[in-house]
């Protein structure tokens, strides 16, 4: 099981002796990686590059994984994006975990970018193909609906190689995932559902031929305080200044409370077979957070 905590904005623009302070903290407490958002333009204009905050971030501990949970791939030109992991996984070997997403939530940034919308599924799996294909070190010709190209070539490719991690609801991306994934990465998802679909997945890939290592995992927002009341309404402040949508929308899938309601929450998703844990602590510090996060690991 990998267990991580968000690489939070206070993480991400703190000054760098502040910045390994907290990555010795997330490391001290046993947790297995960070993972990282991925967006041009959100609602209302928040953003962030999430293979430049993953190199940051990995540059900082050599120890520390980096998952980027979900990037989308979409909005950028596959082959660049290719060498944009060669090149981090020649400087970080081994600590990127690689999450690839539609997005979906925000239409207008997928617009903004010159992209139709209703694409954004048949683009992501052409570029999967492509970036997987190039990182395996050989040349390559496409002639494919979005991208043609002839003799692409990055090299090296990846030792060793980068995970993916496939994101997404509905039946596109579960056969996404079958197709390209080393596993699922679910969202607003029952433990039940889960366990549904990451079945759905193994069964589809192993008719594809593919023998995926069944990365599967989950992405979930938590509060904790003791105080259940205090937990949820900091939760919902930070989700709803996030997604701009009432809390109740996700209240359902974002659990709230004491480290151990919070662990109870998730023991479901494990005994449904999760295998990887990204946990976005909302707490009274950044601090606080990073200490539930272990104290969960534990308990997990």
């Amino acid at each position: 099981m990998l267990l991580g905590t968000l690489a939070s904005p206070a993480l991400l623009s703190a000054s760098p002796r502040d910045r390994r302070e907290y990555v010795a903290r997330i490391l001290d407490n046993g947790i297995d990686h960070v993972f990282v958002a991925d967006h041009v333009s959100f609602h209302v204009g928040t953003g962030m590059d999430g293979l430049i905050n993953a190199a940051t971030l990995s540059a900082l501990d050599e120890r520390l994984k980096v998952c980027v949970g979900v990037y989308l791939l979409a909005l950028r030109h596959p082959v660049t994006v290719a060498r944009q992991l060669a090149t981090l996984a020649e400087s970080a070997p081994g600590q990127l975990i690689f999450g690839v997403g539609i997005g979906g939530e925000d239409r207008n940034e997928i617009a903004m970018c010159g992209i139709d919308p209703a694409t954004r599924g048949r683009r992501t799996d052409e570029c999967l193909h492509i970036v997987q294909s190039l990182l395996k070190g050989e040349p390559l010709d496409h002639a494919g609906e979005f991208f043609n190209f002839e003799r692409a070539w990055i090299q090296p490719p990846p030792q060793p190689a980068i995970p993916f991690l496939i994101g997404g609801r509905a039946d596109r991306a579960i056969a996404r995932a079958a197709r390209f994934g080393d596993g699922w990465l679910g969202v607003w998802t029952s433990a039940a559902r889960f366990a549904d679909v990451t079945t759905t997945i193994d069964d589809q890939a192993t008719a594809l031929g593919r023998a995926i290592p069944k990365m599967h995992g989950m992405q979930i927002w938590a509060g904790f305080d003791d105080d259940r009341p205090r937990a949820r309404a900091r939760l919902a402040k930070a989700m709803e200044h996030f997604y701009q949508v009432p809390f109740e929308k996700f209240e359902k899938y974002a659990p709230y409370g004491s480290i151990e309601e919070i662990a109870e929450y998730l023991s479901g998703y494990r005994a449904a077979g999760c295998e990887v844990f990204n946990i976005m602590p909302v707490a009274k510090s950044e601090a606080a957070g990073i200490d539930a996060i272990g104290a969960i690991r534990e308990r997990l």
